[in-house]
């Protein structure tokens, strides 16, 4: 039988023709969506390449911890740092935090954020906060060109003057001051964080008696390298740090265990100013 005198032979026919076709996407913007393993060996890159002009320890060790901790990916794995935030960095060191950042920004624009991750981070404002002045140093010349985004200060957390903010980040650097002194420090954090901010801090936890001694010796051993003078410490059990939070005003304090790949006993906790 002649197909061009059967409709349902041509329907089948076309139908035919048209599997042979290359299908078009639904939506261009999602081809263009990287993985999530490459986007973030892209960030990591961009964010580490600023620190090429500071010297050789300055770049590798921007690699290095950029690529080694786990808490810079989760930040953004996770939304922790909403769009169009002010946040300051207590303990800051060199300014790794602020150089991803920037490549956050860089990415986005070039359509380099996954799918899967939530809204990324972008148009930040940072100042990081930075005891040791070698450091600082180094932050100001790798960041010199954000300078309408980012300032790095040397003073000490202790003393130092908060502005108002929507995400204070302190990382394994609460424990060099004393309980006292900690409990000042972020009592200062929780009235200037505006309603709904963020704080961000990570810790070990005493409690988790292998994992903390191992924390222990690397933060002595990485602060040695770093030039600098190891300082008692001064640490707390995960409870007691979750307690002292709640009872300064933070809400839906929660633990999150920032060890993975690592020996270490490191907790992030996620505090919410009401």
């Amino acid at each position: 039988m002649n197909p061009a005198g059967n409709p349902a032979a041509l329907q089948s026919k076309a139908s035919q023709d048209d599997s042979a076709l290359p299908q078009a996407p639904a939506k261009l913007s999602e081809m263009a969506r990287p993985a999530p393993d490459w986007a973030w060996r892209q960030l990591l890159t961009t964010a580490q390449d600023r620190y090429r002009e500071c010297g050789r320890f300055a770049w590798s060790f921007a690699g290095g911890k950029l690529g080694w901790d786990p808490v810079f990916r989760h930040m953004l794995e996770h939304g922790h740092i909403p769009a169009h935030a002010r946040v300051v960095d207590i303990g800051c060191g060199q300014g790794l935090l602020a150089s991803l950042l920037a490549a956050v920004d860089e990415a986005h624009g070039h359509a380099g954020w996954p799918a899967e991750w939530p809204q990324p981070p972008l148009d930040c404002r940072y100042i990081g906060i930075e005891l040791m002045q070698r450091d600082v140093d180094r932050a100001n010349r790798a960041l010199a060109a954000l300078r309408n985004q980012v300032r790095v200060v040397c003073a000490d957390m202790v003393h130092v003057d908060l502005e108002p903010c929507d995400v204070v980040v302190i990382l394994d650097v609460l424990h060099y001051v004393s309980q006292s002194n900690q409990e000042a420090l972020l009592a200062r954090v929780q009235q200037q964080l505006a309603p709904g901010g963020r704080l961000l801090l990570r810790i070990g936890d005493m409690a988790a008696r292998r994992g903390f001694a191992t924390s222990q010796w690397a933060d002595r051993l990485i602060t040695a390298v770093r030039g600098h003078r190891v300082a008692p410490t001064f640490c707390r059990p995960l409870a007691d740090w979750v307690a002292l939070l709640e009872g300064l005003g933070f809400v839906q304090v929660r633990s999150i265990p920032m060890s993975r790949g690592t020996p270490f006993a490191n907790v992030l906790l996620v505090a919410d100013k009401s």
